[in-house]
């Protein structure tokens, strides 16, 4: 789907809301970074490749590309903040691939779980790094050491820094499967003219839906198209099959329920709900973070109930009432595994997560009331079948205890699912022709 034709120019923010912005950035750094050092002591990655958090990386800078006009581009940068976002851009790295196969990739990241994921791709050629703070400087060592030619930023990551250090150069930026709450929108409105000046920059926008489009064009961004979500083209991993098997032979007969993406605060209530229900149901507990996996295993034990971890790769034994999913990039074994999911960051007022994992898999989803980062989707699933909606533990309770009693119902639930998510295909094809047309009409010589 083409882009609609821009509504708006882009003028740089004033002088003195940049150079207020730049302190601010400047003075923060040091408790990013310390901020980095913390996390890390759960989590030893956050610690490694911390020069690249400030732009400064070990490996030789790239060469520069040139292209005459009408040419192919020869880099094509893709920054996935973390492990959702980068899942969701395999199905578009694969298309600009298929679309320019002699251009380079480079894919950047925020989070360690983010880079583990697109190391395992697979995708001959691929650069990865680091995307660096917004920091004064900092953006423009990254694209002077990367040189791309053009910039694909995935859902919500659009930063003053990082879109003028690319309008400085040259390299047009598109928000690729791009989502905007109401909440997110209300902030952004905060910021006045500043805010609006820099979604401006972007020579394009692919929106999840009509929604998402309205309130990034009340930001002054444009042109923008509606493309869905690209999370409906996510694919399902070679060797997931063979992992969800040796799972439920670990899990053995017992009827289990998932507990996935688990946000702090939240593990408390799903505890509450698992003392309601019968002894021989298990838990398969898999927070967000996995810097929060040690603390949601001292939360099980403090609870008194007999804890396994995933970590242990053993069966689990019958008094057993909770495995903890300390594992990355299995999730989708885990939907395999389970009878039904609960998908969180919904009990709580925090957004909720991506239930199109579980929908794609199958697997019949629970989720609670919060789900604003993904109210479209959360909603349809609703009205089709495939989820079900509860208000508290309490409720969460009683619907898992229903549903685990009632496998023809939880078929139905899983059919829903897959139809819901084959009916929505297609956002990957609609994006790579906006990013296409936005290539045409700014690729030139750097």
């Amino acid at each position: 789907m083409p882009a609609e034709p821009r509504r708006t120019v882009w003028r740089a923010p004033g002088a003195g809301a940049r150079l207020l912005y730049g302190t601010a950035l400047q003075l923060l750094l040091p408790v990013l970074l310390a901020r980095q050092w913390w996390r890390g002591r759960q989590l030893p990655e956050f610690r490694a490749h911390w020069r690249e958090r400030l732009g400064r990386y070990a490996q030789p800078a790239l060469p520069a590309v040139s292209a005459a006009a009408g040419a192919s581009p020869q880099r094509i940068w893709v920054h996935a903040v973390s492990l959702g976002e980068t899942q969701a851009s395999l199905p578009l790295l694969r298309a600009l691939q298929a679309r320019w196969p002699h251009a380079e990739l480079v894919l950047s990241h925020m989070t360690p779980t983010g880079r583990a994921a697109g190391a395992g791709f697979g995708l001959a050629g691929l650069h990865q790094a680091y995307l660096p703070y917004d920091a004064p400087g900092a953006m423009a060592r990254f694209l002077d050491h990367f040189r791309p030619q053009l910039g694909l930023l995935m859902e919500t990551e659009v930063w003053p820094g990082l879109v003028g250090a690319a309008q400085a150069r040259g390299c047009p930026l598109v928000l690729v499967n791009a989502r905007l709450s109401a909440r997110s929108l209300r902030g952004y409105r905060r910021l006045g003219g500043f805010a609006r000046a820099v979604f401006a920059g972007l020579a394009a926008c692919c929106a999840q839906t009509e929604a998402d489009a309205q309130r990034l064009r009340e930001l002054g961004a444009g042109p923008v198209a509606v493309c869905g979500n690209l999370k409906f083209d996510m694919g399902m991993p070679a060797g997931e099959d063979a992992l969800a098997a040796q799972f439920r032979a670990w899990w053995g007969e017992r009827p289990v329920w998932l507990a996935a993406s688990t946000r702090e605060g939240e593990e408390a209530l799903l505890l509450d709900a698992v003392a309601r229900l019968d002894a021989r149901s298990l838990l398969l507990l898999v927070p967000r973070h996995p810097q929060r996996f040690e603390d949601v295993a001292a939360l099980v034990q403090a609870r008194g109930l007999p804890l396994a971890r995933r970590s242990a790769s053993q069966a689990v034994a019958p008094p057993c009432r909770v495995v903890l999913g300390d594992s990355l990039g299995e999730l989708g074994a885990y939907y395999r595994s389970a009878a039904l999911a609960f998908v969180g960051g919904s009990l709580l007022p925090l957004g909720g997560q991506n239930l199109l994992e579980a929908c794609v898999r199958g697997c019949p989803v629970l989720l609670g009331p919060h789900t604003f980062n993904f109210a479209d989707a959360a909603a349809q699933a609703v009205d089709c079948g495939a989820a079900l909606r509860v208000a508290d533990s309490e409720g969460l309770a009683q619907a898992v205890s229903a549903l685990l009693a009632d496998a023809p119902r939880r078929a139905r639930m899983g059919e829903a699912g897959r139809a819901f998510v084959a009916r929505h295909r297609g956002a990957t094809a609609r994006s790579l022709a906006v990013i296409e047309a936005v290539w045409a009409r700014s690729a030139r010589p750097l």
